[in-house]
């Protein structure tokens, strides 16, 4: 399929992949994720979307993280949760919300197909193994599958991953990644000290202003000791 690349994946694929900072990147990232897509459905459906597509582009973010730890360049990890995702869009008959036609599914799961099985991932099942939570369930509008309209897809990728750079070139295979790479460029980071290592009071924004994303003090509060903080504990 066709991707774009810039210094801000690469920033995005450095946080993801650090302790704990990884969880807020996820989180970030996530709700990114979310915001762009939801924006390709038809406005009816929206909303109701949202927390299938909050859960499911969760999970995808684990595959991303393993594909990197089997060696899987940036563009080719990050291309592997797009091609989970534009499954669930067309298992849901989620047509317009595609970023390739229905018609090329099939030559898209071959180029995967060892990572996958390896996942027990395929067509009908996009998380695989990476289903680690329940996914939100969400209306399927699959009589759009019998002329099904791709209002965002762009087909004629399928037997390779298509790389536009941020200059514009259309390159095969990606980018070689930059040196002394910020972490400050990812996505949703520059209001964020990333500094501190694992296990001190890292972050400088008050939680009284929920800034800092609950799932992360979650995580980090199972890092440092066992304490059970509501989210409107977090907010008061």
């Amino acid at each position: 399929m066709k991707i774009r690349q810039n210094i801000r994946h690469f920033a995005a694929k450095k946080a993801l992949t650090m302790p704990i900072i990884g969880d807020i990147a996820t989180e970030k990232l996530v709700a990114l994720h979310v915001s762009i897509f939801a924006k390709k459905a038809d406005p009816e459906y929206r909303e109701e979307r949202e927390p299938h597509l909050e859960a499911f582009f969760d999970c995808t973010f684990e595959t991303y993280v393993r594909a990197l730890q089997e060696g899987f360049t940036e563009a080719e990890a990050r291309e592997v949760t797009h091609i989970q995702a534009n499954f669930d869009f067309y298992n849901h008959g989620w047509t317009e919300m595609m970023e390739f036609p229905a018609d090329e599914l099939e030559s898209h799961y071959k180029r995967y197909e060892t990572f996958f099985d390896r996942y027990d991932i395929d067509i009908a099942n996009p998380l695989g193994d990476f289903k680690t939570q329940d996914i939100a369930v969400a209306a399927s509008t699959l009589e759009r599958l019998d002329s099904p309209e791709h209002p965002h897809a762009e087909g004629g990728f399928a037997d390779d991953i298509y790389v536009e750079t941020e200059s514009g070139e259309l390159t095969i295979g990606g980018q070689s990644e930059p040196d002394n790479i910020n972490v400050e460029d990812a996505p949703g980071f520059q209001d964020i000290d990333t500094d501190a290592d694992e296990t001190t009071e890292a972050w400088s924004v008050p939680l009284t202003e929920c800034n800092i994303p609950v799932l992360f003090i979650r995580r980090l509060v199972y890092h440092i000791g066992s304490v059970d903080w509501s989210a409107a504990d977090l907010c008061k």
